[in-house]
């Protein structure tokens, strides 16, 4: 099974467009430790041939453009994709504009939990994507099912489960407890390879290591995970963003709460973190935030970087 990372940054990318943050600068102007950014998504193939995307952000057509795999084939017929199918983690933007990119008349698959396909019913605008080219399939949380796509079995599955998150931002109710979030708002995969029985987890988006995901997770291979924050106020901090890590629904890296101590004894294998946001001090390869992570047996995901089970 082969896994590539699409994009490894939070919503925006990195550099954002309109940020002038210390980060932000840093990677304009080529400084040494900063790499730019796409935004968050992963590709993931049995075959190398058919293909998966977990999430489809903005950015997909750059994205698309920067992996050979993802282009149709010399021998194609005139309209052709690889991607066979895509699957959602959540409602966000920067999880589902890129469904956008894949317009055309080009069949594939998606899939996602109820509430998120109900809002993409809900807006007119992803009609384009006619359904009887691409079916919306609802992902039911905790029951295995072979993915699917343009009549082309993946040699792969899905498990869907939910984790502790919040709702998308344009779908939240000010005046509900929580902004109106239930469970399954927000989502991790468990994808793997029917051939094999080899899987990974994907969890771009996460507000807490509660005991059932530490006990889902404990002993994986490999875990992608929500690296947004190092540290709950440095949004507010760095005059980006009047809101913590907690109320954007994120856990943060560093602290007692925080990822890389949740994940200390739940004896991962390997342990990537994407779907970093552009103040983040780990953006700097040579910060002593990085070398901390990385001293805690952390990778920092970058776009175009490869991982094969």
């Amino acid at each position: 099974m082969r896994i590539r990372i699409l994009g490894s940054g939070a919503g925006g990318g990195f550099p954002q467009w309109n940020c002038n943050c210390a980060n932000c600068r840093a990677v304009r102007a080529g400084a040494p430790g900063f790499s730019p950014r796409t935004q968050s998504s992963l590709a993931v193939s049995a075959d190398g041939a058919n293909w998966i995307l977990l999430n489809a952000s903005p950015d997909l057509r750059e994205q698309i453009a920067a992996a050979p795999e993802l282009a149709p084939a010399e021998g194609d017929p005139v309209r052709a994709s690889p991607i066979k199918a895509v699957a959602l983690t959540n409602g966000d933007v920067d999880h589902v504009a890129g469904l956008l990119n894949l317009r055309e008349a080009q069949p594939f698959s998606v899939y996602a939990a109820g509430r998120v396909l109900q809002a993409l019913g809900a807006n007119p605008i992803f009609t384009i994507l006619q359904t009887q080219l691409v079916p919306r399939i609802e992902l039911r949380m905790d029951e295995t099912i072979p993915l699917k796509g343009a009549g082309v079995d993946l040699g792969l599955t899905i498990r869907a489960f939910p984790v502790p998150g919040k709702i998308a931002l344009y779908l939240e109710d000010k005046n509900a407890p929580n902004f109106g979030t239930s469970a399954g708002d927000t989502l991790g995969f468990e994808i793997a390879e029917t051939k094999t029985g080899k899987s990974f987890f994907y969890v771009p988006g996460c507000a807490k290591v509660d005991e059932a995901l530490a006990n889902r997770l404990r002993g994986a291979a490999l875990v992608f995970f929500d690296g947004t924050l190092y540290h709950e106020n440095e949004m507010i901090e760095q005059g980006l963003l009047g809101k913590t890590g907690s109320r954007m629904g994120h856990i943060n890296m560093s602290g007692e709460d925080g990822s890389v101590a949740a994940f200390a004894t739940l004896d991962v294998a390997r342990k990537i973190y994407v779907h970093i946001n552009n103040s983040n001090p780990v953006l700097d390869a040579d910060s002593r935030q990085r070398a901390d992570v990385n001293a805690a047996g952390w990778e920092i995901g970058a776009d175009g970087m490869e991982v094969t089970l």
